[in-house]
This record gives structure tokens, sequence and C-alpha cells, in this order.
């Protein structure tokens, strides 16, 4: 789906994701000393949000003008700086915490994003990826069904290969889609999520 296409998904609605953070970057960032971030591929902001609750200083980046929008307002005077830009393309600060949160790229694409996102990280700095896996599809409930944008954590690893830096983990990791979610068809299921966090040496 290109910008166009996600505004129009974005402005169908009243709110498209959740209004609290995904579960995966609040239990691998709560710990972490607060800083300065990049949300890269934001949406409505929800963790953009979530992480400048939580002290950090936030640049939150996404191609939708709808979902910045939408993000500006929620966030309410909290220390986010909200910009429409391209994460292949966006120029990105230099952070302590680059977030990349179900982004959904073919390969090369993919593969130049997290780049940048990993190159904007100061020496320390911390990468966290979470994914839609690629055993989503077969072995799991919901997420995208093109095949060409699902990833694994070894998939993340590979991209940035020639970089130095510390595998905190890279992993599957199984989430819980409710029954009463868009996704969730008739009963509980279990979706499969790439999850990768690094610290850039």
């Amino acid at each position: 789906m290109d910008a166009a296409a996600w505004d129009q998904r974005y402005a169908a609605t009243e709110q498209v994701w959740s209004t609290g953070p995904n579960q995966f970057v609040a239990a691998e960032l709560s710990g972490l000393v607060a800083g300065s971030a990049v949300d890269l591929a934001c949406g409505e902001g929800r963790n953009a949000i979530w992480l400048a609750r939580q002290g950090w200083t936030v640049t939150a980046v996404d191609f939708s003008s709808v979902a910045v929008e939408r993000g500006r307002r929620l966030a309410a005077g909290l220390p986010v700086d909200w910009r429409v830009g391209d994460a292949l393309t966006v120029p990105l600060p230099t952070v302590d915490l680059v977030l990349l949160a179900y982004l959904q790229l073919a390969e090369e694409e993919r593969r130049t994003a997290v780049r940048r996102g990993f190159e904007a990280l100061s020496t320390g700095g911390t990468l966290l990826v979470v994914a839609h896996d690629s055993t989503n599809l077969t072995d799991g409930a919901g997420g995208p069904q093109d095949p060409a944008v699902l990833y694994t954590a070894e998939d993340v690893l590979a991209d940035l290969d020639g970089h130095r830096f510390e595998v905190v983990r890279a992993e599957r990791v199984p989430r819980l889609v409710a029954k009463d979610d868009d996704h969730g068809g008739t009963q509980d299921a279990t979706a499969w999520d790439a999850l990768v966090r690094l610290v850039r040496r």
C-alpha cells in the first residue's frame, strides 16, 4: 500500500490500531533509560506516545499525513516531533533508540529502512524491530497475507550484515489475537511475530 492508500484506510475509521503500546514494545523498552528516539513508520503514534510518556523525546515519522495528524492530536502536548515522510528517504536525527514496528515493505526496501534506522543510532543505542513473522502466513492468525512483506528475525540480522552490534534478542514470538479483534475471526488465536532487539557497537 502506498501513502494515499494508507491515508484512505486511516480516514475511514476513528482509530485503526489500539491506543496502547504494542506489548513487545512495552516489555522490551520499559527498562531503558529514556533519551531520544525515532519511531519510524509510527502509524497513529501509539508507541511514540507511550515512549514520550516514559520520558523519551520522540521523532515520529509516517508517510500517511492522516495518521501523523491523528497522532499529533492524541499526543496532547507530549514531547513528540511529528513528521510526514517516507522511511526510505526521510532525514533521521541521531538518537538513542530506533523503533520499527510492523513496517510492511518488500525485501530490498525493508533492508534499506532497517539499515537507515540502525545508522541513525548513536553508539550504544538500541534498535527494536517487531514485525509479522513469515511463518504467520501459515501458522498464525491475522496480519498481512502477502509473503513479500513478511520476514523473520534472521532476515533483520542479515539486513545489517557488515555492521557492528550486540544481539539482545532475535526470535519468533507468539501474540494473542483476541476473538473480538478485527483480525481474530470467531475465536482467540495465536499470531507469530519476529522480534529483534540489538545494541549498536
